[in-house]
């Protein structure tokens, strides 16, 4: 029996069925045919129920100083969040003056944020590389202009001093659990949590509605400065039962999640700690990242706590891959109850997906259900589902219940377009940019594009077909497809690329810069494990085969808009600073070409002076 023929490990999943409606301007719209249940008023009601329920499980649970996990109970989250929600009450707090969080998922994080949302009172957490990375904090400070915070949160004064004296008024009051800033109005977390609960909790808590901002989250701002997108708690509320209606396996064992990912991001903030708390499940907090160093504390914690579900990106996953390939108390300890592996982020190359099937069979004798879909901040961010058990490259599959879907013509694309209780009402204090967005219809022009997968048959869902804007004209005219050849580059280079950025933007031919992975290291036996990029980039080796690569990938093309015929291999890696690289490790291509144009240029010289550029063999060249 070969991998792709072995049976998944059982997991109920909703039906997979959609229609499609002709619509007189050649658009199409696409619904499930699974209709959308009645979902809570607001997003602590749920929490409210496990708390009953089940008093003594484990909400929240989170490593202290000296590495052994504190555990957040659902009867003590319900208890601390009303002295916590008082205490915001009392300072006033207000869409108009939100509370902002600046610092890293803990379980302080989370308490403040649900007292915020249980009272009514909107918060926005903020990417701490916003204030760690950033020198200018230049992200902060844009923030904190746009909303007008009445409160800013931060675990550690010392860590965010910089950040807040330049970016922070001197006026705002600020709540830390650990330390101070001398010359500033400070409140320790501790003090809030002391406050008495009055009856005021209750009335803000009754009086919240489905369009009471929940909380403000940021764009990356890879193109612009970010956008604050307002999440209604309908938003966040309905799309927690869209997402129980296509996995209903989420009520029948309770889920389990070692999370790594931030709360600032959509991804983490709106659904994974939304799939928890809707559910009454558990999340152990991860402290690591998807980085090399920062995989170490979460193949730690993955020893240690058997999870029902994985979220994670491609990154994270080439690295626990290969650790589970030498490690049989990891492996087994990852596999034991999981039930989901949901890649997100970036395309997750074959190869990676093949090797996970390998080391699940070995383990428990079947594959782990991989799922995947598409969505946005300003979708909540469940949109479109492929929630069937085999993950299938670049198929994003059919709307959520209660999801409509059009398919707009846009050029020679389609672009996909969203309207439901799910979608943002909006951009905070941005009229303009907000009108902008929404077409005569109500509806949410996302800037993705898609196509049917089988034009008879809409049940069969969507296939991504890349980003709008990122897409550009060759000299001649001709578009091209820049997703789709990120995809080819990636799956080609396999498991060594991380992502390639595709240039050629007015000029006669296409080029590419490659990010490389550390895996790239195995590349040549000169190279030790943990090389650093710039070593790798380098090494004859490595240039040999990113050289062979090239000359494979302009075989394969099929005319000047698919045919890459020049490449380097970057040196350096992209910075989260400069917009180049989101927290999820996703590439943005059209900030890549601004911050490196020099390097673009240099792939476009006449006469390369430097052996880092690259070009096809005139064999490989076809014409």
């Amino acid at each position: 029996m070969t991998t792709d023929n072995a049976a998944f490990r059982a997991l109920s999943l909703g039906p997979h069925d959609a229609s499609l409606e002709q619509c007189p301007d050649g658009s199409m719209i696409m619904r499930s045919t699974d209709p959308l249940q009645d979902y809570p008023r607001c997003y602590t009601e749920p929490l409210l129920h496990w708390a009953a329920e089940r008093p003594d499980a484990t909400l929240l649970a989170q490593r202290d100083k000296q590495g052994q996990w504190r555990h957040l109970t659902y009867k003590d989250a319900v208890k601390r969040m009303q002295h916590l929600g008082q205490a915001l009450i009392n300072r006033g707090l207000s869409a108009e003056r939100p509370l902002m969080i600046l610092s890293e998922n803990s379980i302080e994080h989370g308490l403040l944020a649900l007292a915020a949302q249980h009272v009514g009172i909107p918060f926005a957490p903020i990417s701490p590389a916003y204030s760690l990375l950033s020198k200018s904090a230049e992200r902060v400070r844009h923030a904190a202009d746009l909303l007008t915070p009445g409160a800013v949160f931060a675990y550690d004064a010392a860590r965010y001093e910089h950040a807040i004296k330049i970016a922070i008024p001197e006026d705002v009051e600020l709540i830390f659990v650990e330390g101070s800033i001398e010359g500033r109005k400070c409140t320790p977390f501790s003090a809030l949590e002391a406050t008495d609960v009055t009856d005021q909790v209750d009335a803000a808590h009754q009086a919240i509605t489905g369009d009471t901002i929940a909380k403000f989250l940021f764009t990356s701002g890879s193109t612009k400065l970010p956008k604050a997108v307002i999440n209604t708690q309908r938003m966040v509320t309905s799309n927690q039962q869209m997402l129980l209606q296509c996995y209903p396996f989420l009520r029948e064992e309770v889920p389990v999640l070692v999370d790594w990912m931030p709360w600032h991001h959509t991804a983490a903030g709106n659904n994974n700690i939304g799939v928890v708390i809707y559910n009454g499940g558990t999340m152990y907090i991860d402290e690591g990242k998807p980085t090399p160093d920062g995989m170490v504390e979460t193949l730690r914690n993955l020893r240690e706590v058997p999870s029902t579900m994985y979220y994670s990106v491609p990154k994270g996953l080439e690295v626990l891959a290969h650790e589970m390939k030498r490690d049989p108390v990891l492996r087994e300890c990852f596999f034991r109850k999981m039930r989901l592996i949901f890649p997100c982020g970036a395309a997750l190359p074959a190869p990676l997906k093949k090797t996970i099937d390998e080391l699940a069979i070995q383990t428990v004798g079947a594959r782990i259900p991989m799922t995947t879909g598409l969505g946005m901040t300003e979708s909540a961010p469940f949109a479109i589902s492929a929630h069937v058990p085999n993950w299938q490259a670049g198929v994003i599959g059919i709307p959520a219940p209660g999801c409509d879907v059009k398919l707009t013509p846009c050029g020679d694309k389609t672009e996909v377009r969203y309207r439901g209780p799910n979608i943002t009402p909006g951009y905070w204090r941005q009229p303009d940019l907000t009108a902008e967005s929404f077409d005569d219809e109500g509806f949410f022009c996302s800037g993705d594009a898609a196509i049917m997968i089988d034009d008879s048959n809409p049940s069969a869902g969507l296939r991504f077909n890349g980003r709008i804007a990122e897409d550009f004209k060759l000299i001649s005219g001709t578009w091209v497809n820049v997703g789709a050849m990120r995809s080819q580059i990636i799956a080609a280079g396999a498991p060594y690329i991380h992502d390639a950025v595709i240039t050629g933007h007015d000029r006669d031919e296409l080029g590419m810069m490659i990010l490389l992975l550390p895996t790239a290291s195995a590349l040549s036996p000169n190279l030790a494990e943990g090389a650093p990029l710039a070593e790798i980039a380098d090494n004859p080796d490595v240039k040999a085969w990113a050289q062979h690569l090239l000359n494979q990938l302009a075989a394969q093309g099929t005319g000047s808009s698919n045919r890459v015929v020049r490449a380097l291999l970057l040196r350096d890696p992209a910075l989260m600073e400069l917009g180049e690289m989101t927290d999820k490790g996703s590439i943005n291509q059209r900030t890549m070409l601004k911050t490196r144009a020099a390097l673009v240029e240099k792939l476009y010289a006449t006469q390369p002076d430097d052996d880092q550029v690259m070009l096809a063999q005139p064999h490989s060249v076809t014409a």
